[in-house]
């Protein structure tokens, strides 16, 4: 089977791994790809975000499967331009992925599937943005309704800043604040049958102990030892079961990677948000322990087959990624620092170093090209093991004014973590 993978990022580094990995995978491709990529397949400068130059690739290569990784070429129609041209295409369509471009309209989802989830006021003016922060109270919660890459929320006990965001964001859902530790689950879909992948957690805030301003993601780590055992299926049942019905009875099926960032709150499961692809930084640690072939799943959701397909095996390993972030990020992130140390980190017993926002200068250097610049993802017997594998490969690599939270999955390692009443733990 040909693949050609969409994307430049660490998700698409981890995807581009695993398929590389499959014995039935014989030709692998990536668009645009990352300097990371290069070295397991050929990549292609093309603009993601472009319909026609992607499916004039797939073209090009005469591949069976196009994966789309990010959320951008999936709102801009990229699937529905591949299907067209009778390719196979893991990812939802345009229509369909409205589940992550608009907040407001995945509410409207969730209420009409009767999908459990969080109080919210749509808003259109900052007036009336004020009046649902009045209404709900601190923590309050301010969520830009179209894609911000994880960075259009604001969690503020602070009315003014929640206000300010709302103004700078133009349409916004103010919710009502959700209690509890958050879960990532990621479902395969094919419009009609739902396969879930194993949970896992990130952390979205850049600083230790949940502090500073939301990022697309800081780490994660897999599987959850304080979550309840029958999770997955709950969630399958109350949350992406409902949901893919409802997409496939407004005559837009859902056909892809259904992300669903969960609560598990004092009053139970809730819906933070949805996405329409795979999660950054959770299918670093994800996929790291799947075994079953990544190819052979992907195209059997893009061919409507995953009735058929066997159960998906897994490693009983622990999994944590760390993100190396630049100077400044979030806010103002530097790029064009250089970076080294990588062959000492990839020496790490059980390490993966992806790249996320690299790139080779004119004189062959490998520099900082964005926000995250890497993901650091490492794989042993527990989650202790894998912090401490994480981290020794973190230490190796140098970045002029990076930063990483030094936190990931150390509450989950320590059993300080748990589900609002839960006794069924893992």
């Amino acid at each position: 089977m040909k693949v050609l993978v969409v994307g430049a990022g660490a998700r698409e580094h981890a995807l581009v791994l695993s398929l590389s990995r499959d014995p039935d995978v014989t030709e692998l491709h990536a668009a645009p790809g990352n300097p990371g990529m290069a070295a397991l397949a050929p990549v292609h400068a093309v603009a993601a975000d472009d319909p026609a130059a992607v499916t004039a690739l797939a073209r090009r290569f005469g591949v069976d499967l196009v994966v789309v990784g990010p959320e951008a070429p999936l709102l801009a129609g990229a699937a529905d331009a591949v299907r067209a041209a009778g390719i196979a295409c893991f990812g939802p369509s345009a229509a369909a992925a409205r589940l992550e471009g608009s907040k407001a309209f995945a509410k409207e989802v969730m209420a009409a599937a009767e999908v459990p989830t969080g109080l919210a006021h749509i808003c259109d003016t900052t007036a009336e943005a004020a009046v649902a922060l009045d209404a709900f109270g601190p923590p309050y919660v301010v969520k830009a309704d179209g894609s911000a890459a994880g960075k259009g929320v604001v969690v503020t006990a602070d009315r003014d800043a929640a206000l300010a965001h709302a103004r700078q964001c133009g349409r916004v859902l103010v919710e009502e604040y959700l209690d509890g530790p958050e879960v990532s689950l990621f479902a395969v879909c094919d419009g009609v049958t739902t396969l879930p992948l194993a949970p896992a957690q990130d952390f979205k805030r850049v600083g230790d102990g949940d502090t500073g301003p939301n990022t697309g993601g800081m780490g994660a780590y897999t599987p959850l030892p304080w979550a309840p055992s029958d999770l997955a299926a709950d969630v399958v049942a109350r949350v992406v079961k409902p949901t893919v019905e409802e997409m496939r009875r407004r005559g837009t099926p859902f056909s892809g990677l259904l992300y669903a960032g969960l609560a598990l709150t004092s009053r139970g499961l809730r819906v933070v948000e949805f996405n329409a692809r795979f999660g950054d930084p959770e299918t670093q640690v994800v996929l790291a322990r799947l075994r079953s072939p990544l190819g052979e799943l992907l195209y059997a959701s893009a061919t409507a087959r995953l009735r058929d397909h066997p159960s998906l095996g897994w490693d009983p390993a622990a999994a944590v990624t760390v993100v190396v972030a630049a100077a400044g990020y979030p806010r103002a992130p530097r790029t064009g620092d250089e970076v080294d140390g990588l062959a000492d980190a990839a020496a790490v017993e059980g390490v993966e170093v992806l790249h996320a926002g690299t790139r080779l200068d004119e004189s062959g250097r490998l520099v900082s090209a964005g926000g995250r610049v890497l993901s650091v993802t490492a794989t042993a017997l527990d989650l202790a093991q894998a912090r401490e594998r994480a981290y020794a490969a973190v230490s190796c690599i140098r970045l002029d004014g990076s930063h990483h939270r030094r936190d990931i999955a150390l509450q989950a390692m320590c059993g300080s973590l748990e589900a609002p009443g839960s006794s069924n733990a893992e």
